[in-house]
């Protein structure tokens, strides 16, 4: 199982198609606060559609609280525009965490100086644009981690 993480989501829709993403790929959703939403929202409902019952989801009220559940920080996948490193230059693991900030600016730095900055990837892109939208990110990702945890 993939652990994906949403780091103050602000869109509902795009939390809601993730949410579905994980329930077919069968990966665990974290959510960290503030949310820019509130979980009841009809548009995270409408985007998880009758999904969001079979999610396994659990809300984290900050970082810190995240983080006290990680058994090892060197699986945690941090997804940047601005890294170095692509993410299909990983041997993806079960149990990895794939970390997505929110969407208006990512990840900060002060969560992001909690990781090594071999753990900071990027997905190859165009230069013609900023970022792509993060639950397109996340399935890009996830795709690429699960096609690798088939050929073991």
């Amino acid at each position: 199982m993939l652990n994906v993480v949403l780091v103050e989501p602000e869109i509902p829709n795009n939390t809601g198609n993730i949410g579905r993403l994980c329930v077919g790929t069968e990966s665990k959703l974290h959510l960290i606060h503030p949310f820019g939403f509130v979980i009841n929202d009809k548009n995270l409902k409408r985007s998880g559609l009758d999904y969001w019952v079979h999610l396994d989801v659990t809300e984290y009220q900050n970082v810190a609280e995240w983080m006290e559940v990680i058994p090892d920080t060197s699986r945690v996948f941090l997804m940047s525009s601005h890294a170095k490193n692509s993410y299909l230059d990983i041997e993806f693991q079960d149990g990895d965490w794939l970390v997505f900030g929110k969407e208006s600016v990512g990840l900060s730095a002060a969560f992001i100086s909690n990781f090594e900055v071999q753990n900071q990837l990027k997905i190859p892109m165009s230069d013609k644009i900023r970022s792509f939208n993060i639950a397109n990110s996340v399935a890009f990702v996830i795709g690429e981690a699960k096609r690798q945890l088939a050929l073991r």
